[in-house]
């Protein structure tokens, strides 16, 4: 299973929110290309990037740091979301980053990924982000009416090869993952599983793996010191290979 570090940006700066909470913001660096530095020089194969102004306004906002970052870090893989609601957006952030998140715009216009993924295929992923099992939009200050799982089975009957799961209401506590919803979305066969929230520890890191989980984001457990990037990688690479399936 790979460890992919967060890189959440708010008006330039590099932050971690609670819950998805705007008002519960933790600033960590005003230089967020320095930490996308450390965490490839840490051994980070991907770099999960996400544009919170874009997010809450329904426009990137963010990609010229992106370009940045990729021009300073060759070799890092850059997984881009955040107000991405057009093919237009879309198809510009794909000149940034190697793949793409998309959220909002899977439940209030899924033909876009349909779109996207016909004309992009794996560099579209979507990412559900779930409130008590139901998904939320909109930089997650809205909630719709549609379960978590179902949206992933229309998503993958879509051509989607990646869905990114949050569960929000664990995301920046550090209270440990939500397994049982991990568990549920894992039902989604033939796609890669990448699951977000709630880890603060390398055991929670150890217990996705064993849910067959592919790749896990961390950030909050990561950016304290909770968490050892190099130390993670290779104690879960050695769950993955006594639980290989």
């Amino acid at each position: 299973m790979l460890v992919i570090p967060a890189l959440d940006l708010l008006d330039g700066k590099c932050v971690r929110l609670r819950q998805g909470s705007f008002d519960q913001s933790t600033e960590y660096s005003e230089d967020p290309l320095a930490m996308a530095k450390h965490w490839q020089d840490t051994g980070a194969e991907w770099l999960h990037v996400v544009d919170l102004n874009g997010a809450r306004e329904g426009q990137p906002r963010h990609l010229q740091l992106v370009h940045a970052i990729r021009q300073a870090c060759p070799g890092l893989k850059l997984e881009l979301g955040g107000g991405l609601r057009s093919l237009g957006a879309i198809e510009h952030a794909l000149q940034a980053a190697d793949r793409v998140v998309l959220g909002t715009v899977a439940i209030k216009q899924p033909e876009i990924v349909r779109d996207s993924v016909g004309r992009f295929g794996e560099r579209i992923a979507v990412g559900i982000d779930a409130r008590q099992g139901l998904v939320a939009i909109e930089g997650w200050e809205s909630t719709s009416a549609r379960p978590a799982l179902d949206v992933g089975r229309e998503m993958q009957q879509a051509g989607v090869q990646t869905v990114i799961f949050t569960d929000v209401e664990t995301d920046g506590t550090l209270q440990g993952p939500n397994l049982e919803a991990l568990g549920q979305m894992r039902q989604l066969q033939q796609v890669q599983l990448i699951a977000s929230g709630g880890v603060a520890t390398i055991a929670h890191l150890r217990q996705i793996a064993k849910l067959r989980v592919d790749a896990c984001i961390v950030g909050k457990a990561l950016y304290d010191g909770a968490i050892d990037l190099a130390r993670a990688m290779h104690e879960v690479e050695e769950t993955a290979e006594r639980y290989e399936w």
